[in-house]
């Protein structure tokens, strides 16, 4: 293969030019938190939804815990943070998506082919630091599954991949500032 050392001069500064760019345009960081921002507080989050599923006041709590303390230099705080996270969880619905008719089925059975799982949670966010990024909203999301899946399988697994969203929007909208 043939180097070609004409090339190279022209593309080495404009690969250069686009790095300090870049740089300039994004913190590599991945923080927008003010660097005085340095305690957390995150209340458990009830769950408030009419459906009840036992575990997912808890794991919720948990899992969004888990993630501002470990991907952050955030520290816990019992009282007084400069960051205060809490809310509710609102909804929990399973609700078919997909209908399926069993055709030799006597009287033509309907059922569901495919559920969908959704989950709402409402956050109130508030920054004593930089008290204008404060917020309250409301984070949804759910998961399509087969209907053949129980009630633990459910629970298990579609419950951990829609938490994990909601977790990421809502570390996203504080942290990322996205």
């Amino acid at each position: 293969m043939r180097y070609d050392l004409n090339k190279t001069k022209i593309l080495a500064p404009l690969y250069l030019m686009a790095v300090v760019i870049l740089q300039g345009c994004y913190s590599f960081t991945g923080s927008s938190l003010s660097p005085e921002t340095q305690t957390i507080l995150i209340r458990d989050f009830p769950n408030n939804a009419a459906l009840m599923n036992p575990n997912l006041a808890q794991q919720f709590s948990t899992d969004i815990q888990n993630r501002f303390l470990q991907r952050t230099t955030l520290k816990g705080a019992a009282e007084n943070p400069d960051i205060l996270i809490e809310g509710e969880i609102t909804d929990y619905a399973i609700t078919p998506t997909t209908i399926s008719s069993a055709v030799n089925a006597p009287g033509g059975n309907i059922q569901a082919a495919q559920n969908k799982l959704t989950i709402t949670v409402k956050v109130h966010y508030e920054n004593k630091i930089e008290p204008e990024k404060s917020f309250d909203r409301t984070y949804s999301d759910e998961a399509v599954f087969s209907s053949d899946l129980d009630i633990n399988a459910i629970e298990a697994s579609q419950v951990k991949v829609v938490n994990e969203r909601i977790i990421n929007k809502i570390f996203n909208d504080i942290v990322a500032n996205w």
